[in-house]
């Protein structure tokens, strides 16, 4: 795959992330864990993912979803 960003070479790579809401109000919001296998620009380090729908549900409501990886802290 070509980077969009520098036209070199991206490679894959299998990955663990870990996604926390900003601020202190995000201490009360679930942590969101996805593993996507991250396309990472050998270049200039580009990065990018997709995050799974259940995931994304999670993300965009601040609350637990049946079928997603997540957790309070």
């Amino acid at each position: 795959m070509i980077c969009p960003s520098c036209n070199l070479e991206s490679r894959y790579f299998p990955s663990e992330v870990a996604i926390h809401f900003p601020g202190l109000d995000g201490l009360d919001k679930p942590v969101v864990c996805v593993f996507p296998k991250i396309s990472i620009c050998v270049g200039c380090g580009r990065a990018e993912f997709v995050v799974p729908e259940p995931e994304r549900k999670v993300l965009k409501d601040g609350k637990l979803v049946e079928g997603a990886v997540a957790r309070v802290a």
